[in-house]
């Protein structure tokens, strides 16, 4: 009985949202045809010709659009939460769209005529290689939902911060760039609503074929194959559809996110549990949300004057959706074997390879003070000439080793206590939840001091992790959940920053600034600032020793061993956490150093857990110091910003990553 009333609330709730869709869809078509009303299109007057071409080449096909690209991307969602068993598999966390829109913004930057190639062969190209990297970094964990997400949201960082470097090369593309970006459904003729029906009808037929496979693939991959299907080849045949799908959406009006994520969800809700009706449901959801949010983006924008994209805003529900998908989400614990990782036998002499590293570093140091390039190529700056660059170059290195000190601790720490391997400081969304505090002292106050743009970002970096907290005890900070309650987080943060960024003008340019990581503008009393900072927080990290060497052996061996577990794990986050913010606000949301630093230390053998903690410090250090330096040396008389460069690097040690445990 209880079933059947939340399934009447929910097809009543639906029933009034349609209406409610229809409504807003009549008030936009009605408010382009002005007094005269139908009589423009049916009766026109000379008067009417701007009008009527508006309504018909403009506000039709959008409602259009609208319908189109929804059902298209519910279809995608539906297809990857299938073939996947992950309820929280998407176009957006798996990375297909931020890698289809790297490759137009690339081609359109450096190949405007596309090489010959057309729009959605760029777009499928790059949604293909992100989701082939994403899915390998999950495919030893059986494409767990969290190792999805995180390898998505790594995905999904690099490609953002690459496409952002790129659009910061070339100025002239910012605004219509971002607000392509950001997911506008604005028209000027049917031909985007004909193409993405046309591919719609095709993929659609395509997904009619995969009913079956995706009912013996509910079975699970022994019985799967037992039944005589091939999982390898039943999942590309999926995850191939939903790649077109999303790329054909992206390669017409940008990125649109939780849609895809939540039409096959609701799907579910109201009953839609076979592969047949949850294909057929979750494209009419699709199309009836993303109708719903343009329609509320066109009347708010009519009355405001603004120029929102609908998938930005489309994208502020994905952070809370997930959150209310966390309680259905079963709760995942790495295998034991995956804990080995963080206990195993501690490498010879340890402590003389943290030493060795700490004389890496100052080496490099000296270096990068000394050598650059000028218009004949390297030099080496001695003498007279050392005293005139030294005030150029080392404020931005220390900024920069300060920086990588931090994201590294704050790395080793997220590893050690969720025993995720995977796991970044960016995954819990503290580094979106200050640069969105930043970005709104750029956008309110114009000219802001330093200061004040590092008290707002700390402002957000506090919020970011309150709200981390809330959500952590809720679910009594359960690894994978908590880190999901990031995820969320980061996206939400995300997609204001984007809202903001396609408002152009020069707040865009500073906002994209610091995305990109640059030190670029770093002075004196700020690098020292930022080292001082690097050295309070890192001086706490000796006490956190103990409890990081024990915690990977489980929570209940570590309550065993005398370890108050929602205690320690709370002090461990808050300060990963204020190491994260510290370091977001010196060179932005820099990807992959807090993943990379950590790993790296394991290599070389340390495995302790204060000579870990020690060797990611030491390496985080490097890496970000020689990011800076080669960053000046690499495209002279440019710099690439220092956080894209370290995101560059990154890229190669996670393909490198993968390979090196399939081989294993």
């Amino acid at each position: 009985m209880a079933e059947a009333l939340r399934r009447y609330g929910l097809l009543t709730g639906g029933l009034a949202l349609v209406t409610l869709c229809a409504a807003l869809g009549l008030h936009a078509v009605l408010g382009g045809l002005g007094p005269r009303g139908l009589s423009v299109l049916t009766a026109p007057q000379p008067a009417d010709g701007l009008r009527r071409i508006i309504v018909l080449h403009a506000l039709l096909p959008r409602v259009a659009v609208a319908l189109i690209a929804g059902a298209a991307l519910g279809l995608a969602g539906a297809l990857l939460q299938r073939v996947l068993r992950n309820p929280i598999a998407d176009a957006s966390t798996l990375g297909i769209s931020a890698g289809a829109q790297l490759a137009l913004v690339a081609a359109t930057a450096f190949l405007p005529e596309l090489g010959g190639l057309g729009r959605e062969t760029v777009a499928l190209a790059g949604g293909a290689v992100a989701v082939a990297v994403v899915l390998g970094l999950g495919w030893r964990r059986g494409f767990e939902a969290t190792t999805l997400a995180l390898a998505g949201l790594l995905i999904g960082l690099l490609c953002a911060s690459a496409g952002a470097a790129i659009i910061l090369f070339s100025g002239q593309y910012l605004t219509s760039m971002f607000i392509w970006g950001g997911g506008s459904l604005a028209q000027q003729s049917w031909e985007p609503a004909k193409a993405l029906a046309l591919r719609l009808f095709i993929c659609a037929g395509l997904a009619a074929l995969l009913q079956r496979p995706l009912a013996v693939l509910a079975l699970g991959e022994a019985g799967a194959r037992n039944l005589g299907l091939s999982v390898r080849g039943a999942r590309f045949y999926a995850v191939f559809v939903a790649v077109a799908l999303a790329g054909s959406v992206v390669s017409q009006v940008g990125i649109i996110g939780f849609i895809g994520l939540a039409a096959p969800n609701i799907a579910r809700m109201l009953g839609a549990r076979r592969p047949g009706a949850q294909l057929l449901a979750s494209p009419l959801i699709g199309a009836l949300l993303l109708s719903l949010t343009d329609g509320l983006v066109q009347a708010t924008n009519a009355a405001s004057g603004l120029g929102t994209p609908t998938g930005a805003v489309a994208a502020l529900l994905g952070g809370p959706f997930l959150l209310f998908l966390l309680p259905r989400l079963p709760a995942y614990t790495m295998p034991p074997q995956d804990s080995a990782a963080f206990l195993g036998r501690v490498a010879h002499r340890p402590w003389r390879l943290i030493a060795v590293s700490a004389a890496m570093l100052a080496a490099l140091v000296l270096l990068a003070l000394v050598l650059g390039r000028d218009a004949d190529g390297l030099d080496l700056a001695m003498g007279a000439a050392f005293g005139e660059v030294l005030p150029w170059r080392w404020p931005r290195l220390m900024a920069a080793m300060a920086a990588g000190a931090m994201l590294a601790a704050a790395g080793a720490m997220i590893q050690r206590l969720t025993g995720n391997p995977l796991a970044s400081p960016e995954v819990l969304g503290i580094s979106s939840a200050a640069g969105l505090g930043l970005a709104l002292t750029i956008v309110l106050v114009p000219g802001a001091d330093w200061w004040l743009q590092g008290l707002a970002s700390a402002g957000g970096a506090a919020l970011g992790l309150l709200i981390l907290l809330a959500i952590a005890r809720q679910f009594a900070l359960t690894a994978s959940r908590m880190l999901l309650g990031g995820i969320a987080l980061a996206a939400f943060s995300g997609s204001i920053l984007t809202v903001m960024l396609a408002r152009g003008g020069l707040e865009s340019f500073a906002i994209l600034a610091w995305l990109t990581g640059s030190t670029q503008q770093v002075t004196p009393d700020f690098a020292v600032t930022a080292a001082v900072t690097a050295i309070a927080l890192l001086l706490p990290l000796p006490l956190f020793v103990r409890w990081l060497q024990i915690l990977p052996l489980g929570d209940a061996t570590s309550a065993g061993l005398g370890i108050a577990i929602m205690s320690v794990k709370t002090r461990i986050v808050i300060c990963a956490s204020l190491l994260t913010g510290a370091a977001t606000l010196i060179v932005g949301p820099v990807s992959f150093v807090g993943l990379m630093a950590p790993h790296l230390a394991r290599a070389l053998g340390l495995r302790g857990a204060a000579t870990h903690l020690a060797g990611a410090v030491l390496l985080g250090a490097l890496l970000l110091a020689m990011a800076d330096w080669l960053s000046r040396l690499a495209f002279f008389p440019y710099q690439m910003p220092v956080g894209l460069f370290a995101s560059l690097i990154g890229a190669p040690y996670l393909v490198w990553t993968l390979v090196k445990d399939r081989n294993g």
